[in-house]
């Protein structure tokens, strides 16, 4: 029979400042990019699509407001665009290309599915002259402002 020294705790090893703090940071490197990730529409996981959300522009001018949504591959009967108590939503869905029996997937990274965008807009756009049109997967919105809300310019005279 031969001794054996006994250890209380065999599975703790010495602790290193410096590994230990980087493979803490890429443990939280690789939570916070999956966290934006799953917030922007990307990868939940490296097997599982989250759900898609179009990129959205928000731009104002003088006269009016602008929002241009890049919804590529989604087809123009599949949007709706509503305007409720001073929210304008964008509803639609990407739908999946049928898949052929012969074809073999490695990875799917195009995101398909039904999204909803809301904004709330300033009480200052016009609420019924609000208008949309899409081109080449771009849905542009015109919300025209109020004349009310347009700056003024007042001459101040010196006495």
């Amino acid at each position: 029979m031969t001794i054996v020294r006994w250890n209380p705790m065999p599975d703790v090893t010495a602790w290193h400042p410096v590994t230990d703090l980087v493979s803490e940071f890429a443990v939280m490197q690789h939570e916070i990019d999956r966290m934006f990730d799953r917030f922007r529409g990307g990868m939940l996981d490296e097997n599982s699509p989250s759900l898609w959300m179009p990129a959205v522009d928000i731009i104002e001018r003088e006269n009016d407001y602008y929002i241009k949504a890049e919804l590529p591959g989604v087809n123009k009967n599949d949007v709706r665009i509503t305007v409720q108590n001073d929210v304008l939503t964008i509803r639609g869905e990407k739908k999946n290309e049928t898949e052929k029996k012969s074809d073999n997937y490695r990875r799917v990274e195009r995101s398909y599915g039904s999204f909803e965008r809301s904004f709330t807009l300033p009480t200052s756009v016009k609420n019924d002259k609000i208008e949309a049109s899409y081109d080449n997967g771009v849905l542009t919105i015109s919300l025209p402002k109020a004349e009310e809300s347009k700056p003024k310019e007042i001459e101040v005279k010196v006495k």
